[in-house]
């Protein structure tokens, strides 16, 4: 009798284990290889970055029609082929804005956050595609952690296009906002002068455990370890190491948080800590009504003047 129930005990174990390692691996697909046919339809992503921004909709009609947004492609260390969209400044100059997406998101919903840096601060633009996202190749969502190389591969096409006068913004949203704090706490070249994350994310644990209770109602436990645990192997990395609070912490360049207040999707109680724990100089802005990665359509007047003023205080 004791020997059946030790024989029963062990199936139960196994089956356990093999259905955490099962939802685990499942999550991890769910996460990271979502589809993002969307993402890639470069002429409906247009269309709704017009339909969303009227106030901007006569710039980018002359943008397309005119050419003047263009194409450029590098190859990553891995072999990876990654895209990018880029617009000179009207006037020569080597003050440069790389614009960074959110998650199945791609390049060009960040051209109405373009759109300041190229006709209010008359900048160059930079917008990169992330991996498994619009124009670029890659086989998963980097959720910023190893994204935050290949904008370093970027930033160095930014040297080759502008030469030595380079000076260098990066502004991210959400998963974007994400990348450029994991960049910020990095070995950075001296041109890089400041950052902007909008509605970015503390570390992808905490977003996956934010996220699993609020689509499942799942606690993190044993799920998002097994994950976390899974996905080192397999992609090298682990959610807790990809982390926007600890890079913030060795940050020494000037920061301009963005948050809304409605926020749910990444909450809005993740910008405090992040926050507190930048040395300064810094700055934070919770935008009254704005719901994830909504701050700029909810209040276009104030995001362009308070991005431009705190540009203009460190891009020299």
């Amino acid at each position: 009798m004791k020997k059946k129930i030790k024989y029963s005990a062990f199936i139960v174990i196994i089956l356990a284990i093999i259905l955490d390692i099962g939802t685990a691996q499942y999550m991890i697909n769910f996460s990271l290889k979502p589809d993002v046919t969307a993402s890639r339809n470069i002429e409906t992503s247009w269309n709704n970055l017009k339909n969303n921004n009227a106030d901007i909709a006569p710039w980018i009609d002359s943008i397309r029609t005119n050419h003047i947004l263009k194409d450029t492609f590098i190859v990553s260390p891995d072999g990876c082929k990654l895209h990018a969209f880029y617009k000179n400044a009207v006037y020569p100059t080597g003050n440069t804005a790389i614009l960074i997406h959110g998650y199945t998101s791609n390049a060009i919903f960040m051209m109405n956050i373009g759109h300041i840096y190229s006709e209010y601060l008359r900048y160059n633009i930079l917008l990169p595609d992330n991996r498994f996202h619009g124009e670029s190749e890659g086989s998963h969502i980097q959720m910023g952690w190893k994204d935050r190389k290949d904008i370093l591969q970027w930033m160095k096409v930014a040297q080759t296009m502008y030469g030595d006068s380079l000076a260098m913004v990066v502004h991210g949203i959400s998963m974007g906002g994400a990348t450029t704090m994991m960049l910020s706490g990095d070995n950075l070249p001296g041109y890089v002068k400041c950052f902007v994350d909008d509605c970015g994310y503390t570390s992808v644990w905490d977003e996956f455990k934010n996220e699993m209770k609020a689509q499942f109602g799942i606690p993190p436990f044993p799920i998002l370890y097994t994950a976390s645990a899974l996905n080192k192997i397999e992609h090298g990395w682990g959610f807790k190491e990809a982390s926007s609070l600890k890079q913030v912490t060795k940050c020494k360049l000037p920061m301009l948080f963005i948050h809304g207040a409605e926020d749910d999707y990444v909450p809005t109680d993740m910008v405090y800590p992040l926050y507190e724990a930048k040395p300064e100089p810094k700055e934070l802005w919770i935008v009254p009504g704005a719901a994830h990665a909504e701050a700029y359509i909810t209040d276009r007047q104030d995001y362009r003047k308070r991005v431009c003023d705190f540009v203009n205080k460190y891009m020299k």
